[in-house]
């Protein structure tokens, strides 16, 4: 049976109600030990904890974290405070860089995922799978494709704090002028959705980009993959027949016209945000802060969340968020381990789910789907989501994507020869 659910902003606003119920000091989900917080450290400690949680402004994730979160952990952990700076997203990235140079990281950071490996490699991160006693314990707890964005070079260096994942996301209206009561559950469904289109000044499909936040729900779906296991190559992977084939159904797409020119970079086409409510698309694939984007733009827009279409390789989207890392630079090592357990705890996993934070632990899906019901769907989803490369050069990876397979869109080249050359690019970045 095809699983979809509609979703609307005010499920968030009640939620978050809800959530302000969480009792101070909730030991730690799936029972991880508590470790040493019962005992008060010596002499006075101060965390110093760097992360965007407001993205340089109030909001209610920060508001959380400083007015409940935090209070909660010191108030069962004497002795120790922790001191949040909010820094700007498209900012902290510089900050980070520029402070490791100095070594003069904080004790904790809320990284995004895709920045832990070269932070790792770097040398200014201590791998927990090295330090932490009940990490696997703890990581086990995890969703595997979160828990797999902490993974560098044999080691764990992070925790997942939170998580969110893409989906498909349709237009109720459109699915019914097309003669359909359910969103395309597989590649056949999704092509034939954009064949009974064909026509009508509505496009199938839109998205922003050829990178792999953007084509790697496609092409793991599909069967296919960007590089071996291993990381050691991508020609004879990237290339494979499967990519061909699910990468030839959208260009055939595009070039019948049902998929929008934004997804090559076109800045003229209608962004995705606007383009679904207004009926200018039948589908996007997106996350779950767009219920937040629309209840305020569009608050008559009810969407449809279902799964990423099946194709051979099942139903398989991509994980974002962010982890939580130890630096080295710490001289409160364990201080700073206990409030990252505190992170993995039902307490505060729970209390930042209606502002839009997906959970990472397994187990509490079902207690998100509670506070949110719109979220059923994403929670189902990360059971199959995977993570992008483990890799130093993971922004390099999206430019060479973008850059190579757009002239397969534009018809100048093959698919095949457009992988190709792009999985040879790759190659020199995972021999580097």
């Amino acid at each position: 049976m095809k699983r979809y659910i509609r979703g609307t902003a005010a499920a968030l606003a009640t939620a978050a109600l809800a959530v302000t119920g969480c009792s101070a000091g909730g030991s730690p989900t799936t029972g991880s030990p508590a470790g040493p917080g019962s005992m008060a450290p010596a002499e006075p400690i101060t965390l110093t904890f760097w992360g965007s949680y407001g993205n340089g402004g109030n909001s209610a994730q920060q508001e959380i974290l400083d007015n409940t979160l935090i209070p909660a952990f010191e108030a069962s952990h004497a002795g120790v405070t922790v001191e949040y700076v909010d820094v700007p997203y498209d900012d902290l990235l510089q900050k980070l860089t520029t402070s490791a140079a100095a070594e003069e990281l904080p004790d904790l950071v809320r990284a995004d995922l895709g920045w832990v490996p070269r932070f790792a490699d770097l040398g200014v991160l201590v791998p927990l799978s090295d330090v932490m006693p009940d990490f696997q314990q703890l990581a086990d707890a995890t969703f595997p494709g979160v828990l797999a964005t902490n993974y560098f070079e044999g080691k764990y260096y992070g925790l997942p704090l939170d998580t969110n994942t893409r989906v498909l996301i349709s237009n109720p209206d459109v699915l019914a002028k097309a003669g359909l009561d359910a969103p395309p559950a597989t590649f056949d469904e999704f092509v034939a959705l954009g064949n009974a289109l064909k026509g009508s000044d509505v496009s199938l499909f839109a998205d922003g980009g050829l990178g792999a936040w953007n084509l790697m729900p496609w092409i793991w779906s599909g069967g296919g993959d960007i590089t071996d296991a291993e990381l050691t190559t991508s020609s004879g992977v990237l290339d494979s027949d499967a990519n061909v084939a699910t990468l030839q159904m959208l260009v055939d797409l595009y070039t019948a016209g049902q998929i929008s020119s934004g997804i090559i970079g076109n800045e003229g086409a209608v962004s995705t945000s606007e383009g679904l409510p207004n009926g200018n698309y039948a589908t996007i694939l997106d996350g779950p802060w767009m219920s937040g984007i629309w209840g305020d733009q569009f608050p008559d827009f009810e969407p449809v969340y279902s799964p990423v279409p099946a194709g051979p390789g099942g139903s398989v989207s991509v994980v974002g968020g962010e982890d939580i890392v130890l630096t080295a630079s710490s001289k409160h090592q364990e201080a700073a381990l206990e409030f990252i357990r505190f992170t993995q705890s039902e307490e505060f996993q729970l209390a930042l789910v209606p502002t839009g934070q997906l959970t990472v632990i397994q187990a509490l899906g079902d207690k998100q789907v509670e506070l949110v019901p719109g979220l059923k769907v994403f929670t189902e989803q990360l059971g199959t989501a995977k993570n992008r490369l483990a890799i130093t050069q993971g922004s390099e990876v999206d430019g060479i994507l973008n850059e190579e397979l757009t002239p397969a869109f534009e018809g100048t080249i093959g698919v095949r020869e457009a992988l190709t050359k792009a999985a040879a690019r790759i190659d020199e970045l995972l021999v580097g």
